[in-house]
């Protein structure tokens, strides 16, 4: 076997193991299309610029995607770029050797966003890391170079660099000056999209959020789809007007703790970022002003300075985008006992009204149509009115024979995440939906851990906000998270109280601290056993 033939093979089981490694993960179908869109325009990036040789932007682009979306997604974007571009600039024994090279840079950028944790990484250092990731790139695709030489010693690798030094050193200082130049831009816009991956009305998460687990549960057994339309059917309907458990002390505990944290955390605009001292946003913000409200604090009364978060919310109100960011907005003005007619930028409810579809839904999208129930029932729309009425019929008929519901339409995959969402609007459109809430129940408790916290899809790790999601649906139909939980193990609310940290901050899992203060926030509405809309404080 020749030198370069044994190389190669190398290359080709480097590229097979990353990635493997990152399919294994199972990532969701919207981190997949999100991958998709960052290598298509990291290829195209690079094949624009074809005629200045060494010069491409692609390096920064996969470099700042796997700053914000971890190193299984920073490895594909690079690798698959890599592939897609030499469609267009001619495919040939060099092409693994290019992929590994990118793929190794989305691993250096998600290096660097490990060491900094939940802290954006400044311009400088971000460019400096991005001229690190060229340089990466440079010696793989000069050992590249290596294996097709005679000279296989050191003192011919130094050749080799020194005959690439020139071309090197363009492509270092050309991905520093683009990662100045949009760098900084292009990672707010992903982990605006990250966010939006979890917050699962709207999307962008994520993770990074690190990728979690994609199952496509296609049914159950006979027996067990007739329990779970004929028994829980009669349990939903019996407990649908119980009244919410008091809350545990633990929990009341827990809850004072989270409040405080979050009000360490306010900017000096009154708004909320991902974490103390990060640059807020509606997202944030909204997320919190429902949080205080579900926790039986007044968001209104919650300032720095004189400023509190619906000041901030009104400060954003130019960026709102889509029928997601409408929603949250609406269930957040809601918490704060503010009409969404009363908003910069016009009434946010017939705004939100332009996405309706003829079929009912949303934008054809179950989360979304979930979401738009839930917030023109937060603007005062009634249970009968046949918007509502519309939209839940369409959500009904998209449930999966599982009984779950997915970001989507039927078919495309459950989630607990978008099954206690829809679980929350069916309830807020009133008793029509018992059979549908019954089976979606039956799915929500098989979905449950051992350790009592729910994962996004069932088989995976519990996190804190899926869970939170989980206890609101459970108290939306009449259940008590307490009561739920597996022989020996904690409930639902057990382990969100396990995640509480030292500073009042909660835990995005075992294994992640990302976001603190939307996982916070979230945590609160489930501790405080509030199911949306969260109401404003009396």
């Amino acid at each position: 076997m020749s030198w370069q033939l044994a190389s190669f093979l190398i290359v080709l089981g480097a590229l097979g193991v990353g990635l493997w490694w990152y399919e294994r993960s199972h990532p969701p179908a919207k981190l997949l299309a999100v991958v998709a869109t960052m290598a298509a325009l990291a290829a195209l990036g690079r094949d624009a610029f074809a005629a200045i040789p060494d010069v491409k932007p692609i390096t920064t682009i996969v470099m700042v995607s796997g700053v914000a979306f971890g190193a299984g997604p920073g490895f594909a974007v690079g690798a698959i770029a890599g592939l897609a571009s030499n469609v267009l600039l001619g495919q040939g024994p060099w092409t693994p050797w290019q992929m590994l090279g990118w793929g190794l840079v989305g691993l250096v950028g998600a290096a660097l966003s490990a060491v900094l944790g939940s802290r954006r990484p400044p311009p400088l250092l971000l460019a400096l890391t991005c001229a690190v990731a060229a340089e990466v790139f440079n010696l793989v695709v000069d050992v590249y170079t290596w294996t097709g030489t005679g000279a296989h010693t050191l003192v011919g690798f130094g050749l080799v660099l020194g005959q690439a030094a020139v071309f090197d050193a363009t492509h270092v200082v050309a991905s520093f000056l683009f990662a100045i130049a949009f760098g900084q831009a292009l990672l707010s816009m992903l982990e605006r999209v990250r966010g939006r991956l979890h917050v699962r009305w709207d999307q962008a998460p994520l993770p990074p959020a690190p990728p979690r687990r994609r199952r496509i549960w296609l049914g159950a057994p006979i027996a067990g789809l007739l329990v779970a339309v004929g028994v829980p059917v009669a349990i939903v309907a019996s407990s649908a007007h119980e009244t919410p458990a008091p809350i545990a002390r633990t929990a009341k505990v827990a809850i004072a703790r989270e409040v405080s944290y979050l009000a360490r955390a306010q900017d000096a605009d009154g708004g909320f970022g991902a974490a103390p001292g990060q640059e807020g946003s509606e997202l944030y913000s909204a997320w919190v002003a429902m949080g205080l409200a579900a926790a039986g604090r007044d968001p209104l009364t919650l300032t720095k300075g004189s400023h509190s978060v619906l000041d901030a919310l009104r400060g954003e109100a130019s960026s709102l985008e889509g029928a997601g960011d409408l929603e949250r907005t609406i269930l957040a003005l809601h918490a704060c006992g503010v009409s969404p007619a009363s908003f910069p930028g016009g009434d946010l409810v017939t705004r939100l009204l332009a996405y309706r579809r003829a079929n009912g839904s949303f934008q054809g999208l179950s989360n979304l149509t979930a979401f738009a129930i839930l917030a023109l029932r937060a603007a005062g729309y009634g249970q009968r009115d046949a918007t509502i009425q519309r939209a839940a019929s369409w959500l009904a008929r998209q449930q999966d024979a599982d009984g779950g519901f997915g970001f989507a339409t039927k078919g495309a995959g459950s989630d607990v995440d978008d099954t206690a969402a829809v679980m929350q609007a069916l309830k807020a459109a009133g008793p029509r939906w018992q059979a549908t809430l019954a089976r979606s129940l039956s799915y929500m408790r098989g979905a449950q851990n051992p350790d009592g916290g729910f994962p996004e899809e069932p088989g995976g790790a519990s996190n804190a906000q899926s869970t939170s999601w989980a206890v609101q649906a459970l108290v939306a139909t009449g259940r008590d998270p307490a009561k739920l939980h597996r022989e020996g193990s904690r409930s639902p609310l057990g382990y969100l109280e396990s995640l509480l940290q030292g500073d009042g901050s909660v835990r995005y899992s075992r294994t992640g601290t990302q976001t603190p203060v939307w996982v916070t926030a979230q945590a609160l509405t489930a501790l405080a056993e509030r199911p949306f809309p969260i109401p404003p404080v009396r």
